[in-house]
């Protein structure tokens, strides 16, 4: 029989080989995928690689699909570090959305530093205590944050479908159902051609890097995600350290919100995140839960996106390509990780003893009599 055991932990450089080799195992199986489909495989990644950074302006629109997938993948990455599985960033981004949009309704005339900061604010405010509601429920009445947090996400985007078709309406939007487009003192401002996001999200990127390996609440967040009955005996506050994680998970999320209304949109919508909080989620578990690597890791889930769209044009190859390559390679990641915690071994079948045998058989000589 097969059956599963537990495997010695590998070192940090065998994990890296072996998701490299998973990663090229995923190219391969996305090649026979293409030859199928009568494409040739390495005119499809060149086209992707040139849709993506061919020009400069292509460069720019693969970092802008960076920037709020890396800050959304930062969220989550703090939640799931301690075992809170945060499905629904894309509920917060939305909800800090529509307070840096309300910002900027109630007070439209405020100076432009002003303005962005308290948008700021308040998109990390209202995120956080969005993705507050699951982690109150869990602690309350033990309910299972998955659920919780994937049902609040379609709440959020209804509510701001709501404000886009009914009270928010632009009056002077010539029948569209859209809201109004912020002023330029609610508009992030651009470093290099790309707004100035991209250098906030290096700068969280860093800090919570810092925070998870070398402060003490870093550490009390990794015990409680190990076990949440080591971390009450060795003195750790659990619904404190659950609280003030959710809070920050949520609030990264609902920043990137405030961050993709001003910068990208300059207003806000119903399809404002186009699913990046979902992909999030794959590229937070791509990462292994570090930062740094989720930078690259969102980067080169933003080419894909990006050079995705471009084979459409370039190839008449269906955009859904670079979507099924992204699938083969979550596949292949998951069976790499699941031989990394174990191993398939043969076992062979005990034979039954004498004594078992004899059982046997005096049951069956039994039975007739019973009936």
């Amino acid at each position: 029989m097969l059956r599963k055991q537990t495997r010695p932990p590998l070192s940090k450089g065998k994990l890296i080989i072996v998701n490299i080799c998973a990663v090229a195992a995923a190219l391969v199986a996305s090649m026979i995928i293409m030859l199928f489909m009568k494409l040739n495989p390495f005119v499809v990644y060149q086209k992707l690689i040139v849709g993506s950074l061919g020009t400069a302006y292509r460069f720019r629109e693969t970092v802008n699909k960076a920037i709020p997938l890396t800050v959304l993948s930062l969220g989550i990455c703090i939640a799931f570090k301690m075992k809170f599985w945060n499905i629904g960033a894309e509920g917060q981004f939305y909800m800090g959305a529509f307070a840096a949009t309300a910002v900027v309704m109630v007070c439209p005339n405020l100076p432009k530093p002003v303005m962005l900061t308290v948008m700021a604010l308040a998109g990390f405010l209202c995120g956080g205590l969005y993705a507050l509601i699951p982690a109150a429920l869990k602690v309350k009445w033990g309910t299972s944050e998955t659920l919780v947090t994937l049902m609040l996400n379609y709440v959020a985007q209804k509510w701001v479908s709501y404000l886009q078709y009914g009270p928010w309406r632009d009056p002077q939007g010539n029948g569209f159902p859209k809201i109004a487009r912020f002023a330029q003192n609610a508009i992030l401002p651009k470093v290099g051609g790309i707004h100035i996001g991209w250098i906030i999200t290096i700068i969280l990127a860093v800090l919570l890097f810092f925070l998870l390996r070398r402060t003490k609440f870093g550490y009390e967040i990794s015990v409680l995600g190990e076990s949440m009955e080591t971390a009450k005996y060795a003195g750790i506050n659990v619904t404190r350290t659950l609280i003030f994680a959710v809070l920050i998970s949520g609030g990264l999320c609902g920043l990137t919100g405030m961050m993709q209304a001003s910068a990208i949109e300059n207003s806000l919508s119903d399809n404002l995140s186009n699913n990046l909080g979902f992909t999030a989620v794959i590229t937070t578990y791509l990462s292994q839960l570090n930062p740094l690597i989720l930078v690259v890791v969102s980067f080169l889930f933003s080419m894909l996106l990006q050079g995705g769209s471009y084979l459409q044009s370039a190839l008449q190859v269906p955009a859904a390509m670079a979507n099924i390559l992204q699938g083969v390679i979550i596949f292949f990641v998951l069976g790499a990780d699941f031989f990394v915690r174990y191993k398939l071994v043969w076992v062979k079948k005990e034979p039954k003893t004498t004594e078992a045998a004899s059982v046997d058989s005096q049951a069956q000589t039994k039975t007739p009599e019973v009936q």
